[in-house]
């Protein structure tokens, strides 16, 4: 019998293309994703049912919460950045998560305000964690957003997961008990938070780049990524299409939602490292800044752009670096906050890129001098195209759907 699944998706286009490609997986069941606005298309096309969020990740991180959660340099600036960020807009976003799931026989969600949890014990249907960074606890290494505990041991490791998801559980909890007293006909879940030791984990990352810690449960299943391929009908622009016919294979540069001042001044950084270098860019922005070695692109696929390049700058979101690890080619990362640092460890530790370059840093001479290494170094490209053929033996969507049909 055809089950709805109900996936939660409350971020950017990179938390929500996972979910499609999730979605599209899971043959028999019926699916109803549940994103901002911006994203209806983009489900829809894909076969599957929306259901609107009202808070749009633009306006949460243009906010002046939101600027004080991307800035935050520590921890504890960045769980309070959270608060600000998120507080506004939490309201309308419970309710839209309550409406969009009814009907559910399944939720799927992320660990934010562990809504997941509550939906599934208001529905009386089992729910399952997403996590697209290492969220559960280890003593093999320290929680992406606490990498100063890897130098405390495995005990300190293991606590610095649960003192992150304490700190964001109290940091969410006013609106979240009040949700759930009011609309969800839940008692308060209190200072600990709701009761997750037996939910099952779909992590969408892949073993060949987090390699599983002997301690993790079985419930924690570590499938691989979700990949979203580029549409079949999927045509480049002509621009486009001749920009990369005319000459060696550019360099490419996106660093997701930015805010225009901060847009204008690194791209114009930039610009001067490639001309620098002598190497032809893609730059990821709506501005027009064309010239016969630079262009710049939109809305294009990355499972279709990156192998076509030379190397990919970025900012380290999770599925930018996951398409480029895929593409087999160096990245430098260029990190903003969240888990961004932390991704950009990892590609510096497997060989496929230069330490990480933190935006705020991000000046003509100091990207001229990384992108001279990236260029330079043969051993990135070497190394990325190791894991790349890792990554092509794998078939995440399909693990996630094997486990799914466990559930419940």
């Amino acid at each position: 019998m055809s089950r709805l699944a109900v996936i939660v998706a409350p971020g950017s286009r990179g938390d929500v293309q996972p979910c499609i490609a999730l979605g599209r997986g899971l043959d028999g069941d019926r699916v109803r994703v549940l994103a901002a606005e911006r994203f209806r298309t983009l489900v829809t096309s894909h076969g599957l049912d929306f259901a609107p969020l009202s808070a749009d990740p633009a306006e949460v991180l243009g906010s002046d919460g939101g600027r004080e959660w991307t800035e935050g340099r520590t921890s504890a600036t960045f769980l309070r950045g959270l608060r600000g960020a998120l507080a506004p807009v939490m309201e309308r976003l419970l309710a839209d998560v309550h409406q969009g799931a009814a009907g559910a026989d399944l939720v799927l969600a992320p660990t934010l305000g562990f809504l997941g949890a509550h939906l599934g014990a208001s529905l009386g249907v089992p729910d399952v964690e997403l996590h697209y960074q290492p969220s559960v606890p280890t003593g093999a290494f320290a929680h992406p957003l606490v990498p100063w505990a890897a130098r405390t041991g495995p005990c300190g490791r293991r606590l610095s997961f649960r003192a992150v998801d304490a700190v964001a559980w109290q940091v969410l909890r006013p609106e979240v008990d009040r949700w759930r007293e009011r609309t969800l006909g839940l008692p308060a879940a209190g200072l600990r938070g709701p009761r997750r030791t037996e939910t099952p984990v779909l992590c969408g990352f892949s073993d060949a780049v987090v390699p599983r810690p002997k301690d993790w449960p079985s419930r924690v299943h570590v499938t691989g990524y979700w990949f979203l391929e580029a549409p079949a009908a999927w045509r480049p622009d002509p621009r486009l299409r001749d920009f990369l016919a005319s000459g060696p294979p550019p360099v490419y540069v996106g660093f997701g939602s930015m805010r225009p001042s901060e847009a204008e001044r690194t791209f114009a950084a930039v610009r001067t490292a490639l001309r620098r270098v002598g190497l032809r860019g893609l730059l990821g922005t709506e501005a027009r800044a064309d010239d016969d070695d630079l262009l710049t692109v939109g809305d294009v696929p990355h499972a279709w752009l990156f192998p076509r390049t030379a190397a990919v700058v970025h900012h380290g979101g999770a599925g930018t670096t996951a398409a480029a690890l895929r593409a087999g080619v160096p990245s430098l990362v260029c990190p903003v906050f969240s888990d961004q640092p932390y991704w950009g460890d990892r590609v510096f530790r497997l060989g496929a890129g230069p330490r990480p370059l933190p935006l705020r840093e991000l000046t003509a001479d100091s990207l001229t001098a990384r992108l001279l290494e990236l260029s330079g170094n043969l051993l990135f490209r070497r190394d990325a195209q190791y894991v790349a053929a890792r990554l092509r033996d794998e078939d995440g969507v399909a693990r996630a759907r094997q486990v799914l049909r466990s559930v419940g």
